[in-house]
């Protein structure tokens, strides 16, 4: 089992332009996908300027990745509607989602879905609250996970910042292969818009 180290953000959009790649990797049956959150935002609202700068990095992003941001979510960006990010609840509710017997990644997807396809206010107990009771969990046993999940979530983020620095990792999404006792960074900005290329590379690591 080759482990791969994914260190990304909830509120990364090109880490959601990288959603089908990384789900190669978390189906893949010879590969362990752990994921690190990066904490890039604390909670804020995002100012109309700031809203201008997003869009056009949406653009780039669809441009390279061939990922498409939902109607709902570009017209929330555009609008003056309420937009806040928060890299650290949206982080904490992945760590609760473990507890709960819920896939990191399939956490991640539905925060990513919810945000950036559906256009839905991701940074909301409420919110985060109704993905996890689609995805299967107990409504009690939530509370209780995310309660759990507050404590973590700093040491966490901590963790993933002294990973990137170790292993010299410079923004999101990065990825470390851990195979025989090492680690090698792989980029997946190389592959973009690669599907097969992706799928080949990472066969070629599992028979390594």
């Amino acid at each position: 089992m080759v482990k791969v180290h994914y260190i990304f953000d909830p509120m990364c959009g090109w880490c959601f332009g990288a959603t089908s790649l990384m789900a190669e990797l978390a189906y893949h049956p010879e590969i362990e996908l752990l994921l690190h959150p990066g904490g890039m935002m604390q909670r804020a609202p995002i100012s109309v300027n700031f809203r201008q700068h997003i869009l056009q990095a949406d653009q780039r992003i669809t441009a390279q990745t061939g990922q498409p941001f939902g109607e709902a979510y570009l017209e929330r960006v555009s609008s003056g509607a309420p937009l806040i990010l928060d890299s650290y609840q949206t982080a904490q509710a992945i760590i609760a989602a473990e507890q709960v017997g819920i896939a990191a990644f399939e956490m991640l997807k539905a925060i990513q879905k919810a945000h950036y396809i559906d256009g839905k206010l991701v940074a909301s107990e409420e919110t985060l609250s109704e993905l996890a009771l689609q995805l299967g969990a107990d409504q009690d046993a939530w509370q209780q996970a995310m309660q759990a999940a507050s404590s973590k979530v700093d040491s966490q983020v901590a963790n993933t910042r002294r990973l990137m620095e170790q292993y010299g990792q410079g923004g999101f999404p990065s990825l470390l292969v851990e195979q025989q006792g090492q680690m090698r960074s792989v980029r997946p900005s190389d592959f973009y818009g690669q599907s097969q290329r992706w799928k080949s590379f990472w066969q070629q690591v599992v028979n390594h």
